[in-house]
């Protein structure tokens, strides 16, 4: 990423002004700023509110719904069942970990690929990733499903931690109406 913080303002026409070019710009052009890496916040230029994530959020919208989408109805479905849920706070730092170990994974190979193949590098690992796909597929996505099944499994001992640690921590609190057997007694959880 570039050293200093590129500024993009939006009007309230919705038109964006990138400061360091002193021009208007596009959400296409703030993708191509995803895309090269480069540092850059979105503000109101009245209030000065930053809406960086309010544009991101616009920049997947758009790419949802013109190509083939990267998120399920399922998973958009359980997204959103997290928003207000005791695990909220951990499951966008989750993906997010998932997310930087599957990018730093990606860039590994790329760089292995240019090491091996120079220039044409990006076409071999194209036919490559597609060769791969087509007679590994099943097995990725075994892998990818167990990996998943896993996860799925530390976030289960996670919370029964937490409702254990929490348990032990407020034991000596009586509550009206309350009795340690209903406290104790098991707790839905989303599936």
């Amino acid at each position: 990423m570039s050293e200093s913080l590129r500024l993009v303002k939006k009007y309230p026409n919705r038109r964006l002004y990138d400061t360091k070019t002193s021009a208007y710009i596009t959400l296409s052009d703030v993708k191509g700023l995803v895309l090269s890496l480069e540092n850059f916040k979105v503000v109101d230029a009245k209030t000065g509110e930053d809406l960086t994530r309010s544009i991101l959020l616009q920049i997947i919208i758009e790419e949802e719904t013109a190509g083939i989408p990267l998120f399920t109805t399922e998973l958009l479905s359980q997204m959103i069942r997290f928003y207000g849920h005791a695990m909220e706070g951990m499951l966008g730092k989750y993906l997010e970990t998932n997310i930087k170990s599957f990018s730093e994974f990606q860039m590994k190979l790329q760089e292995q690929s240019h090491s091996l193949y120079g220039d044409n590098s990006n076409q071999v690992q194209s036919d490559m990733w597609s060769q791969f796909m087509n007679f590994q597929g099943p097995a990725m996505q075994t892998m990818m499903s167990t990996y998943m099944d896993q996860s799925k499994k530390m976030v289960h001992q996670m919370k029964d931690q937490l409702k254990s640690q929490t348990l032990n921590m407020f034991s000596g609190i009586q509550v009206p109406g309350f009795t340690t057997e209903d406290v104790k007694k098991p707790y839905k959880t989303d599936k």
